[in-house]
Protein backbone atom coordinates (compact mmCIF):
# COMPACT_ATOMS: atom_id res chain seq x y z
CA UNK A 1 0.00 0.00 0.00
CA UNK A 2 1.14 3.95 -0.86
CA UNK A 3 0.32 6.35 1.92
CA UNK A 4 0.86 9.38 0.80
CA UNK A 5 -0.08 12.57 2.84
CA UNK A 6 -0.41 16.26 1.44
CA UNK A 7 -1.38 19.32 2.95
CA UNK A 8 -4.18 20.43 0.80
CA UNK A 9 -5.46 24.03 -0.85
CA UNK A 10 -8.83 25.28 -1.42
CA UNK A 11 -8.97 23.16 -4.50
CA UNK A 12 -8.95 20.08 -2.42
CA UNK A 13 -11.22 21.34 0.12
CA UNK A 14 -13.89 19.16 -0.80
CA UNK A 15 -12.42 16.06 -0.18
CA UNK A 16 -11.66 16.80 3.22
CA UNK A 17 -15.53 18.03 3.45
CA UNK A 18 -16.22 15.21 2.13
CA UNK A 19 -14.73 12.66 4.79
CA UNK A 20 -15.74 15.32 7.74
CA UNK A 21 -19.27 13.25 7.96
CA UNK A 22 -17.95 9.81 8.56
CA UNK A 23 -15.53 11.63 11.17
CA UNK A 24 -18.60 12.95 13.22
CA UNK A 25 -20.29 10.07 12.49
CA UNK A 26 -17.47 7.68 13.97
CA UNK A 27 -17.63 10.39 17.03
CA UNK A 28 -20.94 9.75 17.96
CA UNK A 29 -20.20 6.32 18.57
CA UNK A 30 -17.65 7.42 21.59
CA UNK A 31 -20.33 10.02 23.08
CA UNK A 32 -23.96 8.27 22.34
CA UNK A 33 -24.71 11.15 20.61
CA UNK A 34 -27.65 11.42 17.45
CA UNK A 35 -27.92 13.84 14.95
CA UNK A 36 -29.72 17.15 14.94
CA UNK A 37 -33.01 18.08 13.49
CA UNK A 38 -31.74 18.28 10.75
CA UNK A 39 -29.78 14.96 10.56
CA UNK A 40 -26.71 16.79 10.75
CA UNK A 41 -23.70 15.78 13.33
CA UNK A 42 -23.63 18.93 14.83
CA UNK A 43 -24.22 20.58 17.79
CA UNK A 44 -26.39 23.33 16.36
CA UNK A 45 -29.99 23.33 14.54
CA UNK A 46 -28.33 25.93 13.19
CA UNK A 47 -26.68 23.12 10.57
CA UNK A 48 -29.62 22.51 7.99
CA UNK A 49 -27.47 20.75 5.17
CA UNK A 50 -23.92 19.24 4.67
CA UNK A 51 -23.50 22.13 2.67
CA UNK A 52 -23.88 24.41 5.65
CA UNK A 53 -21.19 22.31 7.60
CA UNK A 54 -18.55 22.58 4.85
CA UNK A 55 -19.14 26.61 5.20
CA UNK A 56 -17.69 26.72 8.86
CA UNK A 57 -14.71 24.03 7.59
CA UNK A 58 -13.60 27.12 5.48
CA UNK A 59 -11.55 28.41 7.73
CA UNK A 60 -8.75 25.72 7.28
CA UNK A 61 -7.91 27.06 3.86
CA UNK A 62 -8.05 30.79 4.66
CA UNK A 63 -5.35 30.44 7.29
CA UNK A 64 -2.23 28.83 5.13
CA UNK A 65 0.92 29.24 7.75
CA UNK A 66 -1.69 28.75 10.86
CA UNK A 67 -3.62 25.84 9.63
CA UNK A 68 -3.04 23.10 8.06
CA UNK A 69 -5.38 20.71 6.47
CA UNK A 70 -3.75 17.42 5.29
CA UNK A 71 -5.61 14.47 3.31
CA UNK A 72 -3.92 10.54 3.84
CA UNK A 73 -4.66 9.01 0.70
CA UNK A 74 -3.89 4.99 0.32
CA UNK A 75 -3.00 3.88 -3.02
CA UNK A 76 -4.35 7.42 -4.46
CA UNK A 77 -7.55 7.27 -2.83
CA UNK A 78 -8.77 9.57 0.06
CA UNK A 79 -8.86 7.82 2.98
CA UNK A 80 -8.75 10.30 6.17
CA UNK A 81 -7.24 13.83 7.07
CA UNK A 82 -5.55 15.46 9.93
CA UNK A 83 -5.76 18.97 10.68
CA UNK A 84 -3.07 20.59 12.30
CA UNK A 85 -3.32 23.95 13.97
CA UNK A 86 -0.84 26.44 15.55
CA UNK A 87 -0.71 29.40 17.76
CA UNK A 88 -3.18 31.40 18.40
CA UNK A 89 -5.14 27.77 18.00
CA UNK A 90 -3.47 26.29 20.64
CA UNK A 91 -3.15 26.36 24.29
CA UNK A 92 -0.35 28.30 25.67
CA UNK A 93 3.05 26.41 25.13
CA UNK A 94 1.48 24.41 22.40
CA UNK A 95 2.98 24.68 19.09
CA UNK A 96 1.31 22.05 16.97
CA UNK A 97 -2.05 21.19 18.03
CA UNK A 98 -3.98 17.99 16.55
CA UNK A 99 -7.30 19.22 16.05
CA UNK A 100 -8.82 16.14 13.78
CA UNK A 101 -7.52 12.77 13.07
CA UNK A 102 -9.76 10.68 11.03
CA UNK A 103 -8.77 7.35 8.85
CA UNK A 104 -11.59 5.27 7.11
CA UNK A 105 -12.62 1.93 9.04
CA UNK A 106 -11.85 -0.10 6.42
CA UNK A 107 -8.28 0.90 6.51
CA UNK A 108 -7.57 0.97 10.57
CA UNK A 109 -6.01 -1.39 12.27
CA UNK A 110 -3.07 -1.93 9.31
CA UNK A 111 -0.22 0.77 10.40
CA UNK A 112 -1.78 3.20 7.91
CA UNK A 113 -2.49 5.86 10.84
CA UNK A 114 0.19 5.92 12.97
CA UNK A 115 2.58 6.43 9.59
CA UNK A 116 0.23 9.17 8.80
CA UNK A 117 0.34 10.88 11.84
CA UNK A 118 4.26 10.45 11.86
CA UNK A 119 4.97 11.73 8.68
CA UNK A 120 2.91 14.84 10.06
CA UNK A 121 4.64 15.08 13.12
CA UNK A 122 8.07 14.93 11.16
CA UNK A 123 7.04 17.84 9.09
CA UNK A 124 7.06 20.61 12.40
CA UNK A 125 9.20 20.22 15.03
CA UNK A 126 8.25 21.88 18.58
CA UNK A 127 5.67 21.32 22.09
CA UNK A 128 3.03 19.33 20.60
CA UNK A 129 -1.14 18.11 21.77
CA UNK A 130 -3.93 16.23 21.44
CA UNK A 131 -6.99 15.31 22.99
CA UNK A 132 -9.05 12.40 22.78
CA UNK A 133 -12.06 11.13 24.64
CA UNK A 134 -11.05 9.16 27.80
CA UNK A 135 -14.65 7.17 27.84
CA UNK A 136 -14.27 3.75 27.66
CA UNK A 137 -16.09 3.59 24.47
CA UNK A 138 -13.18 5.06 23.06
CA UNK A 139 -10.65 2.53 23.80
CA UNK A 140 -9.21 1.85 20.64
CA UNK A 141 -8.41 5.66 19.99
CA UNK A 142 -6.94 5.75 23.59
CA UNK A 143 -4.89 2.52 22.41
CA UNK A 144 -3.97 3.93 18.49
CA UNK A 145 -2.90 7.12 20.47
CA UNK A 146 -0.80 5.99 23.46
CA UNK A 147 0.95 2.90 21.19
CA UNK A 148 1.83 5.55 18.35
CA UNK A 149 2.67 8.25 20.33
CA UNK A 150 4.47 6.19 22.46
CA UNK A 151 6.61 4.03 19.16
CA UNK A 152 7.56 8.69 17.94
CA UNK A 153 8.58 9.37 20.79
CA UNK A 154 10.52 5.85 22.41
CA UNK A 155 8.17 6.53 25.38
CA UNK A 156 9.04 10.68 26.03
CA UNK A 157 5.93 11.88 26.41
CA UNK A 158 2.74 13.17 28.75
CA UNK A 159 -0.74 11.71 29.28
CA UNK A 160 -3.02 12.95 31.81
CA UNK A 161 -6.97 13.47 31.91
CA UNK A 162 -7.97 16.81 32.54
CA UNK A 163 -10.46 19.46 31.63
CA UNK A 164 -10.30 21.09 27.56
CA UNK A 165 -12.15 23.69 25.80
CA UNK A 166 -13.70 20.26 24.28
CA UNK A 167 -15.10 19.02 27.65
CA UNK A 168 -13.50 16.31 29.86
CA UNK A 169 -10.25 14.77 27.84
CA UNK A 170 -7.29 12.51 27.40
CA UNK A 171 -4.46 14.85 26.60
CA UNK A 172 -1.12 13.86 25.01
CA UNK A 173 1.70 15.78 24.86
CA UNK A 174 5.51 15.57 23.38
CA UNK A 175 8.12 17.69 22.32
CA UNK A 176 9.80 16.44 18.69
CA UNK A 177 12.62 19.05 19.00
CA UNK A 178 14.99 17.49 21.00
CA UNK A 179 14.05 19.89 23.66
CA UNK A 180 12.61 19.09 27.48
CA UNK A 181 9.36 17.37 27.53
CA UNK A 182 6.53 20.14 28.60
CA UNK A 183 4.65 19.32 31.81
CA UNK A 184 2.00 21.05 31.66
Amino acid sequence: MKIDVHLTDKSESYIIKNLYPLYLYDLSGHYDKMPNVHGIYEDSNDFRTLKDQYEVQNIWWEKPGILFPYVISVDGIPAGFILIATPPHCNEGIDYFVNDFFLIQSLRGKGIAERAANIVFDQFKGNWELFTNPLEKNFVGLKFWRKSISNYTNGIYTEKNGETFDGQMTIFRFDNSGKQLISK
